[in-house]
């Protein structure tokens, strides 16, 4: 697992409007919490805060550099990000400390590498899960787990038991969930064929009877011939 660093330093939670002066210079307010540590108020700057989420997934480790002590050398995780509905621009974050001797629990992506055998007959491949939780020491946080779907028809299911993980990397779940499937391709002829059924009931056979109405319209026809004849003579 690769480690990045982050500079921070301490903030003052009063007064509010502080918060904003440090949205105003570019920097982001942020808290640390977790090992037993007490929460402690940061600043970070923007930019490279940015580049991290940018090029780092949330359990990636980042160390952190400050002129505070208690705060120099610090091994984080992101834990939550907040941002504004429009444009998405990053107004706080979440770090969870964590102690590089004990184990703990993270999300990893999953990677599907490979061409589903299913695929290749015209279905379709469907992830069902994104991520899985394992547990294992903050370094040896795998950055995705592959998942090969080569052997896969249509309508198979790989479920996470069959998922192949590092030794030192242990799956969490409780039941075992299928995380990818391979559907059956679209069905587009059958609403061609209903239009074309339907096509065929509104023209009668050749043969057949006419329908009473266009029967009666008929035998009027020839009624008014003959009246219309003898008027003339």
């Amino acid at each position: 697992m690769e480690t990045v660093e982050l500079t921070c330093e301490k903030r003052d939670l009063k007064p509010k409007r502080a918060v904003n002066r440090i949205r105003r210079e570019g920097r982001v307010p942020a808290v640390i919490y977790g090992n037993k540590s007490e929460a402690t108020a940061v600043a970070v700057p923007g930019i490279d805060l940015l580049s991290r989420v940018r090029t780092a997934a949330k359990q990636r480790l980042i160390k952190l550099k400050s002129a505070a002590p208690e705060l120099d050398g610090k091994h984080v995780i992101l834990k939550d990000i907040q941002r504004t509905p429009v444009g998405g621009k990053i107004l706080h974050v979440d770090f969870y400390e964590v102690d590089l001797a004990k184990t703990l629990r993270v999300a990893v992506p999953l990677l599907f590498t490979g061409r589903a055998v299913g695929v290749a007959d015209g279905g379709i491949l469907q992830p069902l899960e994104r991520e899985v939780e394992v547990e294992c020491l903050p370094l040896e946080i795998p950055e995705a787990i592959e998942v090969d779907v080569s052997g896969l028809g249509i309508h198979d299911v790989m479920h996470i038991s069959s998922l192949i993980f590092a030794s030192n990397v242990r799956p969490i779940f409780d039941s075992d969930y299928p995380v990818v499937t391979v559907l059956p391709p679209t069905v587009t002829e059958a609403p061609v064929a209903a239009a074309a059924a339907a096509e065929g009931a509104a023209a009668p056979a050749e043969g057949a009877a006419a329908t009473p109405a266009a029967a009666a319209a008929e035998g009027g026809k020839e009624a008014a011939a003959p009246a219309a004849g003898g008027k003339k003579g």
